[in-house]
């Protein structure tokens, strides 16, 4: 028979990593949706430039926000132009194939930009102004990364130590 103790600490430990797995999930899908929206409402705002100087607009804008250089990021700079000209085409005209065209080009994006150190969401949650502080309690941003905010969590909350008290 299981005796109580162990059967709690399997529980808790299978409960544990499941919240790890959901956490580190949410962050990716939010980050990736704050993305996206954001993309859509700088796009909505530069649409009466017209489609080149919007996409131009867009482009630096994001990539100012994520402290970016063209000169340094050509590959990202053309991909985020193509995910930017969808974007526009899709506010123009909001429709299942220009909804496709964005899909096809946020996915050229990512193979464009994604190692399996970092992703365009990693990009987002720890380079973006607009991050969300909780991104960074769940995947902290390593070292290189809002190295000025002596306040940024170093570990994911998960793994933060207990208290002395608590440990008896």
């Amino acid at each position: 028979m299981t005796h109580m103790l162990a059967e709690l600490t399997h529980e808790a430990e299978r409960s544990i990593d499941a919240m790890k797995g959901a956490a580190q999930q949410a962050r990716r899908d939010h980050a990736a949706a704050e993305l996206t929206r954001h993309m859509l409402l700088t796009t909505a705002k530069f649409m009466d430039r017209g489609r080149d100087q919007a996409v131009e607009a867009v482009v630096s804008d994001w990539m100012g926000a994520w402290k970016l250089s063209r000169d340094d990021w050509p590959e990202i700079a053309a991909e985020m132009e193509t995910l930017t000209g969808a974007f526009f085409d899709y506010c123009v005209s909001p429709s299942d194939d220009a909804d496709q065209a964005v899909r096809a080009a946020w996915q050229s994006l990512k193979v464009a930009h994604d190692t399996p150190e970092q992703t365009l969401e990693d990009q987002m949650a720890w380079r973006s102004v607009c991050a969300h502080g909780w991104w960074g309690d769940v995947s902290p941003a390593p070292d290189g990364y809002r190295d000025h905010d002596a306040d940024r969590p170093r570990e994911p909350f998960w793994a933060k130590a207990c208290p002395p008290e608590c440990l008896g």
